[in-house]
């Protein structure tokens, strides 16, 4: 599926949309936390499935009980469609 650049209006309409998540350097942003290492791993094992299906993969980093997500398109120079498909997963995910 080829991404589509989301317009100005789509990007404002964001925050309302994606509650869970900010603007940060043009990038969705959000932090999560968990118990502890190993439930914040079987969450990015979780994600990674769905960024996999959609072939889209996010920017992230895990320590210990911590996962940081980074979502843009690099195809797009920007935010896409596939930003917020697979934000709405991961919201779907964290439950």
């Amino acid at each position: 599926m080829a991404a589509q650049p989301l317009t100005p209006a789509q990007i404002a309409a964001l925050p309302g949309d994606l509650p869970q998540w900010t603007l940060r350097e043009g990038k969705l942003h959000r932090e999560l936390r968990f118990a502890d290492f190993s439930a914040a791993f079987g969450f990015m094992s979780r994600v990674a499935l769905a960024a996999e299906s959609l072939g889209h993969h996010p920017e992230w980093c895990n320590v210990w009980n911590r996962v940081t997500i980074n979502l843009t398109t690099h195809d797009t120079g920007g935010l896409s469609d596939l930003d917020v498909a697979l934000a709405q997963r991961i919201d779907a995910l964290v439950g």
